[in-house]
């Protein structure tokens, strides 16, 4: 088989070799590029492909359908929607993703936004390096909040986790899933989760079902001096009903880490320019120990579809 991979894992080129050494004793074939988003030179380098690794990086279906020897795609991420995988299934090709990598990190960085929020810390780091003091920035704490998060899967789960070890009443949003409530956490229409939530977190995938849930009309439901949390997908928020929530005070802080589309942003975005807001450019999951979970994962995906038994599959 031609394994092509079109961005790098962040991993130690040890390490990558540890992998693809096993490999190529079997004679297979194994190329690796840097990423490289125009779409001619993404089918010069895998037209001949039989297996595609990639990360976050666009794959288009003009690409996939460019590749008549693909027939695997493995797709170094938890999320699919930046791959038409409409296209692979017309053409027949499996399709593997690495969930479960990055549930540690991405979780970690929603709890540091979280603290970083409540606690004003870019706003007292700016007076402290301006030889000012907090001049009337008393935080808040954690602890007794409560934390309505959107998408209760592995990440969520482990937010709440994490909430709950910090004196937090945790509550869901019923709409994605038919899972009971528990002792641990209450699954409430969006309205009622939005209204009883000091803190909402986000951390579901883009579907036709999520995409734009929080919008102008739901952020009417928030109660008044929320934070809100985006470590999911972009399109899930609007972000500019959410940048004029933050403008008018309705939403007391925001912390968003992913945006409609893949940073760079333009400097127009609406939420560059909003207070008290925590932007970050698509980093939650990126961790040396993620990384190297993720490679690990990106590559049983591979061996376990070479031996006729495909794992994580998304079709």
């Amino acid at each position: 088989m031609n394994i092509v991979m079109l961005e790098s894992l962040a991993i130690r080129e040890e390490l990558l070799h540890q992998y693809t050494e096993p490999l190529i004793q079997a004679g297979h074939t194994f190329k690796a590029y840097q990423r490289d988003d125009d779409i001619n030179t993404q089918i010069q380098r895998c037209k001949d492909a039989d297996i595609l690794i990639i990360a976050n990086m666009p794959l288009k279906g003009e690409v996939i359908e460019s590749c008549p020897n693909l027939k695997f795609i493995d797709i170094a991420f938890t999320g699919v929607d930046h791959v038409d995988i409409q296209a692979a299934q017309r053409m027949g090709i499996a399709v593997s993703n690495a969930s479960g990598y990055s549930n540690d990190s991405v979780a970690e960085l929603t709890l540091c936004m979280m603290l970083s929020l409540l606690r004003n810390v870019p706003q007292v780091d700016q007076r402290c390096r301006n030889g000012q003091t907090k001049d009337g920035l008393v935080g808040n704490e954690l602890r007794g909040k409560t934390v309505g998060i959107i998408g209760t899967g592995a990440i969520g789960s482990r937010v709440g986790e994490l909430c709950r070890a910090f004196g937090c009443k945790t509550i869901a949003y019923n709409g994605f899933s038919k899972k009971e409530s528990t002792e641990e956490i209450t699954y409430l229409p969006l309205e009622e989760m939005l209204s009883q939530s000091d803190i909402i977190t986000l951390h579901c995938p883009v579907t036709e079902q999520s995409k734009g849930l929080i919008n102008a009309e739901s952020l009417r439901s928030v109660k008044d001096g929320a934070i809100l949390i985006n470590a999911a997908r972009g399109p899930v928020v609007d972000s500019q009903a959410l940048a004029d929530a933050l403008n008018r005070g309705k939403v007391a802080g925001a912390g968003i880490d992913v945006f409609e589309k893949e940073p760079p942003l333009e400097k127009d975005h609406p939420l560059l320019r909003t207070p008290n807001t925590i932007v970050t450019p698509h980093v939650a999951f990126a961790t040396a120990e993620s990384m190297e979970k993720r490679a690990k994962i990106v590559f049983d995906n591979i061996d376990s579809w070479l031996s006729g038994s495909q794992i994580n599959k998304v079709i």
